[in-house]
């Protein structure tokens, strides 16, 4: 059975309006900015968990020790 032209003209129309549509949703999901702007929201909710900032702050003072005994060795 064939088809209309005008039929199929329409779908491949809609077709390419779909994929436009799903372009540019991707276009916005990978942007970096948001990429970027997604990372840092992360990574501040974690730090804001007290047993990683005190985790942090207990390394950062063990290293600095280890820094000044180095120096004084």
């Amino acid at each position: 059975m064939a088809r209309d032209p005008d039929t199929i003209q329409r779908e491949i129309e809609q077709a390419r309006d779909a994929l436009a549509a799903t372009l540019d949703q991707l276009s916005v999901k990978a942007s970096p900015k948001r990429l970027v702007e997604g990372a840092k929201s992360s990574a501040r909710s974690r730090l804001d968990d007290p047993k990683v900032r005190y985790a942090l702050i207990g390394v950062g003072v063990l290293v600095g020790l280890l820094v000044v005994r180095r120096i004084f060795r």
